[in-house]
């Protein structure tokens, strides 16, 4: 009797993992997929060189790439 529910438990155990583990992999590509990269490069207005905008230094809603640059404006 026992081993009859365990061998019930076994069959739904691995329906389970047939069936919805492949779905949860597919919503797992599809997050991935939607990401977006929110880093932009942004151009320094005195050396002309392109920097991260999370990197840049902001000074009168300009992006500098470090502060020689900023100084030298």
């Amino acid at each position: 009797m026992i081993f009859k529910i365990l061998a019930i438990l076994i069959v739904l155990f691995l329906v389970y993992l047939i069936f919805f583990k492949k779905g949860r992999e597919k919503d797992i590509v599809q997050a991935k997929k939607d990401e977006k990269i929110s880093d932009e490069m942004v151009e320094c207005p005195t050396c002309k060189t392109y920097v991260s905008q999370n990197e840049a230094i902001l000074s009168n809603g300009k992006f500098y790439c470090s502060e020689e640059c900023l100084n030298n404006k």
